[in-house]
């Protein structure tokens, strides 16, 4: 039997990462959702702030799901799209795919253990929040 060790993202530290996220929104003003999933895209932390759009919320969490299920983050999908229409409406038009910033992978050790995601707010503002997730689970250790 060949078996194989990985590791997981815990609930505390999605938890910490999504707090940091919010955090980063309350500072530069602005309103978000901000979800955090495992390897498998499932949850692990949602935080919605108060005055935050409603449809981000499903925004945030494919995101999260779409930057878990390729290991980078969400704003590269135009890069990856590139000139082919093909691809410019297939892969877009995919269920829980989004293809615009905001969703960032959780790394360890070059392993990808979950994404996070942002949406309320500009792209740039979204990956920043998202970005200061990250930090928070840099610095968590």
């Amino acid at each position: 039997m060949k078996t194989r060790t990985e590791h997981v993202l815990h609930w505390e530290s999605a938890f910490h990462a999504a707090r940091a996220a919010v955090a980063h929104a309350e500072a530069l003003g602005v309103h978000i959702h901000v979800a955090v999933v495992d390897r498998a895209g499932l949850p692990l932390a949602y935080l919605r702030m108060n005055g935050a759009f409603l449809h981000s919320e499903s925004i945030a969490q494919d995101k999260a799901y779409t930057a878990a299920s390729f290991g980078f983050p969400t704003r590269q999908w135009l890069e990856v799209l590139g000139d082919n229409p093909r691809l410019q409406i297939g892969l877009p038009a995919r269920e829980r795919l989004v293809v615009i910033g905001g969703g960032l992978p959780i790394l360890f050790n070059g392993e990808c253990i979950g994404g996070i995601g942002v949406s309320g707010a500009s792209e740039a503002q979204d990956e920043a929040c998202a970005e200061a997730g990250l930090q928070a689970l840099r610095g968590a250790g």
